[in-house]
């Protein structure tokens, strides 16, 4: 085959990425369909070339010519990008952990080990600072897209001006896949009304199998293939399909069917389980397993102990490391917890371990499979343990429902959850674990997810492989590496230049920076590269500066998300600051001894806040979950279906919380046949409502959060013909006007609902208290039918189709209005709120 060599008159001697840019290399003739080429890169997608071939009046004097396909460079590997969720530097055993990880071990022995690797303390902001390699508040997700807000670095919308590694790759002539967890699509474009230009599909990712939302119901998630809701678990005996299984087998289906077509092209795959994400729901088979190993029998103290002991002996921390106290004053030694208590909790982290393991084993399905493509030395993998520390926000006793915290239930006690003991991890659970072994698990770091200021929020670990690159196996790199690092070093590593532009756009430069010089043996133990780098996540904030950490103290545990908000994040702090090229894990506060330099820092902090649109700094946490935003719901208070719909997701759904409501139904009910079946409902199993029909009766019921179910129902059969029924709900409370104070006062307050058949009321209800936040976040609002969970599994299972004629069923939403003595009694509380937050304290004061 002839070989031609192009080098563009446009190509420039460095890029942003400190590599020469790659010369145009054709391959095959030029013209024939054979030929392919390289590109300069500068430009996405690349400018078609100019006609080669010769045009006469008629064929046979004329001379074909074919554009070049597309291809990377000859030396471009394949990359298996994998992140696993909420997992911190103490779960896998590759790091010292006791729950086995044989997948994360093995790359660990075939490449290399990383202890200092950074994430932002929060899942859909490390994704986007992932795909992007840009920080998360320049890509729009300074938190999660379900609490966005309207200011450029809260919006959760990543900006044509940064285009992901899966577009730059596809254009480069990579295939693109996406596999699992997403959580970068705004909660307010989710619904199949799109836009769909920021799902994956969206943003250069050629196949997406996987779910949107931040979490997921492992048993029957709310699951799309591309844009499309799938429901491959239907017809299935509980407990037994499993998307952490389905997932690994879509993704071997997907490579193995790319690699057939074209063996000559590379293939990129991010996958990201939804583990260790709550709900933890592993198989019987791996909980059976976990089990029998009796891991956890002693307590998460001596858990705690082992696990920092075992990373000193494999040298992953120093010798001289020594841990933080234990938090008493917030979570309970394990001496000192009830048997019921302690029996319950060994349950909760025996669930949660073998749904690590399970994931674990399922991923390495996928590696065995993607080295096995063709070419084992040139295959990328990287594998970054958790997108944040541990969760803690299944509170100090843990939960059954994570629907609970949300909505600010957050201390069930023992005793009440042990009535799901038995199926804990089901799919009769959303289920979550106590705080207590989040805290080991982040060992030998404090503190959890949610807290960016504190180790144990954001330092992961990771492991790569790539042999024909990486030759010392097994060795430990010890450099500061951050996650907007990846982006650059696969840019890096497949020859391929950061674009100026993208689909015409001037693109904003990639802020992260290769760290594939630490792939070689020679560079073991130089300095890193990677010099400054802030975090910021609720008004919790810190700077890291070439060995030093600036940090602002706990002053919130994450389970303790409701109630005022902290007015002056920036200035309203305990600063704390640390060496940790002396002290690993900061431990040792000497911000007393060097107030010059937390001040030097402090400023610091300000100009990178600044440049990658921090400001304005917001403390808030549940009330930005229930802020208003643009979706398609936005401004309307009357919503009118007719015909049978599923799958509209919350965000993009009418919002009822916190408001009066009206549910009005014009149905017709059969002659003959049943008229029983779903007419409208939002949310599932672990929290959410429903308006029915049950043995010919209309019902209304409300799901709070499977901990209690408030019920209205009409006493006597629907006759033939024609209904109106209605359901009134009246709130006593001043809704959601009371966030802009600070307040949360107008929200979950109660109020009196009642159902009505054909003008006529048939039941009265006084609810005591409403849900305050959020339904089932990964459940929709669906008519004529009920998908995924229902309500009530008493009394009907999905899809439990309507079988009465729907005409219509309406929905006015009456949203409470603040008076003017509402707004002056606000101010003043807010007022005095601000006075007396001068000085705060650190949380637990243990440092």
């Amino acid at each position: 085959m002839k070989h031609n060599i192009l080098i563009s008159t446009a190509m420039a001697a460095v890029t942003a990425l400190a590599f020469p840019a790659q010369a145009q290399v054709v391959t095959g003739t030029l013209g024939s369909p054979s030929a392919t080429t390289t590109i300069e890169g500068r430009q996405l997608p690349n400018p078609d070339p100019k006609f080669g071939g010769v045009i006469k009046d008629n064929a046979l004097d004329s001379k074909i010519w074919w554009a070049p396909r597309i291809t990377p460079p000859a030396s471009a590997p394949n990359v298996l990008l994998i992140i696993t969720d909420d997992s911190g530097f103490g779960v896998p055993s590759t790091f010292g952990g006791v729950i086995p990880t044989p997948t994360m071990d093995r790359i660990a022995a075939q490449g290399l080990r990383y202890n200092r690797v950074f994430s932002t303390a929060l899942c859909s902001p490390t994704r986007a600072a992932l795909i992007t390699g840009r920080n998360h508040h320049s890509a729009g997700f300074g938190v999660i897209s379900e609490q966005s807000t309207g200011f450029p670095g809260y919006n959760s919308i990543i900006a044509q001006d940064k285009a992901t590694i899966g577009r730059i790759l596809v254009d480069n002539g990579y295939a693109t896949a996406w596999f699992g967890k997403d959580h970068n699509v705004p909660a307010f474009a989710a619904s199949q009304a799109g836009p769909f230009n920021q799902w994956p599909n969206g943003m250069g990712f050629e196949y997406f199998y996987g779910f949107i939302g931040g979490d997921a119901n492992q048993w029957q998630p709310n699951l799309f293939r591309n844009t499309t809701q799938i429901y491959p678990f239907l017809g299935t005996e509980p407990g037994k399909w499993n998307l952490v299984t389905a997932m690994a087998d879509d993704a071997i289906d997907y490579m193995t069917r790319i690699h057939q077509i074209d063996p000559s092209k590379p293939i990129f795959i991010k996958y990201a389980p939804g583990a260790t994400h709550a709900p933890h729901h592993p198989t019987k088979e791996w909980v059976d397993k976990i089990s029998a190993m009796h891991l956890f029998d002693d307590g998460y103290n001596k858990l705690r102990d082992k696990i920092f002991a075992k990373q000193k002996a494999l040298g992953i921390i120093p010798q001289n490391a020594t841990l933080a106290p234990w938090p008493e004053k917030f979570i309970k030694p394990w001496d000192k917890l009830t048997p019921t208590e302690q029996k319950l909790f060994i349950k909760q982290v025996e669930v949660f371990a073998a749904y690590a393991a399970y994931s674990d084993y399922e991923t390495g399905r996928v590696v065995d499979a993607f080295q096995k493509l063709g070419k084992p030395e040139n295959t990328l993998v990287i594998y970054i343990n958790g997108d944040n520390g541990t969760s803690a926000e299944g509170g100090p006793l843990g939960t059954p429902n994570e629907v609970a915290f949300f909505n600010g239930l957050n201390a069930i006690p023992a005793e009440t959850q042990m009535k799901f003991y038995d199926v804990w991890g089901t799919e009769a659970t959303y289920n979550h674990m106590s705080a207590g072994w989040s805290w080991a698990f982040d060992t030998p770091f404090d503190w959890f997810k949610q807290n960016a200021s504190r180790l144990g929020g954001i330092n992961q670990n990771m492991v790569v492989s790539w042999p024909g690159r990486i030759k010392d196996n097994g060795a430990l790199r010890q450099q500061f590496i951050h996650v907007i690092d990846v982006v650059p070093t696969i840019l890096e590593a497949a020859g391929i230049r950061e674009p100026e532009y993208v689909d015409g756009i001037k693109q904003k430069p990639i802020e992260g920076t290769s760290f594939a010089y630490t792939f070689d043996a020679a560079n073991a133990n130089v300095p890193s590269r990677h010099k400054v780098q802030y975090f910021e996540m609720f008004g919790q904030y810190a700077l890291y500066d070439d060995g030093w950490l600036l940090s602002t103290a706990v002053n919130r545990a994450p389970w303790e998300a409701f109630g005022a908000a902290n007015p002056d994040p920036l200035n309203n702090q305990v600063f704390q600051l640390y060496h940790l090229d002396e002290n690993f894990n900061q431990t040792d506060d000497i911000a007393k001894a060097n107030p010059a330099k937390v001040t030097e820092m402090r400023a610091k902090f300000m100009e990178e806040a600044k440049k990658y649109q921090v400001l304005p700094m917001d403390a808030s946490v549940a009330s930005r979950i229930v802020a208003p935003r643009p979706n398609i719901t936005a401004g309307r208070t009357n919503f009118v279906y007719t015909r049978p719909m599923v799958g509209l997701p919350q965000g993009d759904s009418p919002n009822i919380l916190n408001s009066s409501y009206t549910f009005t139904a014009d149905i017709e009910v059969p002659a003959s046949g049943s008229a029983d079946g779903m007419i409208v409902t939002s949310g599932g199993r672990f929290g959410g409502y429903g308006f029915y029909i049950k043995d010919g009766k209309p019902v209304f019921l409300w799901n709070m959060v499977d901990l209690n179910r408030i019920k209205w129902a009409g006493t006597d059969v629907l006759t033939p013909g024609r209904h109106v029924i209605s359901f009134e709900f009246k709130y006593d409370g001043l809704g959601v006007g009371t966030l802009a104070f600070n307040n949360m006062s107008g929200l979950g307050r109660p109020g009196t609902g009642v159902l009505k058949v054909d003008g006529k009321p048939v039941q009265t209800v006084t609810m005591p208290h409403t849900l305050p936040m959020i339904l089932q976040w990964d459940e929709s609002f669906d008519v004529g039918s009920d998908t995924l969970t229902g309500v009530n599994d008493a009394d009907y299972l999905p899809p439990f189709k309507l079988g009465a004629k729907l005409n219509s069923v309406t929905l006015n939403v009456d949203r409470p209005q603040l008076s003017p003595a509402d707004i002056e009694k606000l101010k003043a509380g807010m007022a005095a709120a601000s006075d007396g937050a001068a000085a705060p304290k650190p949380h637990g004061a243990m440092h």
